[in-house]
């Protein structure tokens, strides 16, 4: 989300009810994507993004809102083209996944899932409030990884990307991956200001898997003829 400021008055009028917030930290607040992995054994929850109001409080409304629609709409940033991003994939050899969670209904989850079993990337897990995720240990911040991750994969609400941008240049990273559903603007500006290549709102297991020929977990539509061929 851009720093466009709403009034608490357009979110009930254009968005239906939000759940306003005073920014407590969660592992992936803010980018609820369950409802792309259907069969997860819960009901599917719903898709939101992040709002910015007039007297500082976030509040999330769901993604399919008008709201939601116009705030898209008016977005100026633009990130990595499908080249630049495909690039980038090819190029990572590790993926740190911050807000990692232990949950199998999170999104976090399924995209931990596809890139330990689907891709070659070694990828570590980022929560200070889990142990183990997936059989793998969880590190408390950036700075205990045993190594810099070429991809920081970010599972948090907008308004904490800037200090996960700081986090991130301050290990040495260079490409910052803020996942589906998850925008904010001024943030994506930020950190290419700090000099990290930025790619916003899109899943890293839904990009890596169609250029690779499907997403063979849950079923997306990869826009590939085949699922054989990659894309060159």
């Amino acid at each position: 989300m851009s720093d466009t400021t709403i009034s608490p008055a357009s979110i009930d009028n254009a968005a239906g009810p939000g759940t306003a917030t005073s920014g407590a930290a969660g592992a992936e607040d803010g980018a609820v994507v369950t409802a792309l992995h259907p069969g997860a054994g819960t009901p599917p929850a719903t898709d939101t993004v992040t709002a910015t109001l007039s007297n500082g409080l976030t509040c999330d409304i769901p993604a399919s809102s008008p709201l939601a629609k116009l705030m898209k709409s008016q977005r100026t940033w633009q990130g990595p083209d499908a080249r630049t991003r495909l690039r980038i994939l090819r190029q990572a050899k590790s993926v740190a996944i911050v807000g990692a969670s232990p949950n199998a209904a999170r999104s976090s989850y399924f995209v931990a899932t596809y890139l330990l079993s689907s891709s070659p990337y070694r990828v570590y897990f980022v929560n200070p409030r889990a142990t183990e995720i997936l059989g793998q240990p969880v590190y408390p911040d950036l700075a205990s990884l045993p190594e810099v991750p070429d991809i920081v994969d970010v599972f948090r609400k907008g308004s904490d990307i800037p200090s996960v941008v700081d986090d991130v240049v301050a290990i040495g990273g260079k490409t910052i991956w803020v996942q589906l559903g998850i925008w904010n603007e001024d943030a994506a500006r930020y950190a290419e200001g700090k000099g990290l290549t930025v790619v916003m709102d899109r899943c890293i297991k839904i990009e890596h898997a169609r250029f690779h020929g499907g997403l063979h977990l849950m079923g997306f539509d990869t826009g590939q003829i085949t699922a054989r061929k990659t894309i060159r």
